[in-house]
């Protein structure tokens, strides 16, 4: 069951990523761009560490406070509903 996790979380890390990255491409050719909306939902299936590490090394949508603020809640959402679910499978 462990390997499915941790199958499911390497690729969402590499999508994220990948989105990221075409997205700052985009940006600069002009071209199609990943809408924000499927960014955050890449941020908020898992995806929040890679995809704010990514945004802060390439210098993309660092000056937008929906995502520099936005993807370190998910994160701590993301912490908290582990922690609770933890807590709450113990107390069984």
């Amino acid at each position: 069951m462990e390997w499915i996790l941790i199958a499911y979380l390497v690729v969402i890390n590499i999508i994220a990523i990948y989105a990221t990255i075409h997205d700052k491409r985009s940006a600069i050719k002009h071209k199609w761009r990943v809408p924000e909306s499927t960014l955050l939902l890449l941020a908020a299936m898992s995806g929040c560490v890679v995809m704010y590490i990514t945004m802060r090394i390439i210098h993309h949508k660092t000056k937008k406070l929906k995502f520099m603020l936005g993807i370190p809640i998910i994160f701590i959402l993301e912490v908290l509903t582990v922690f609770c679910a933890k807590v709450l499978i113990s107390c069984w």
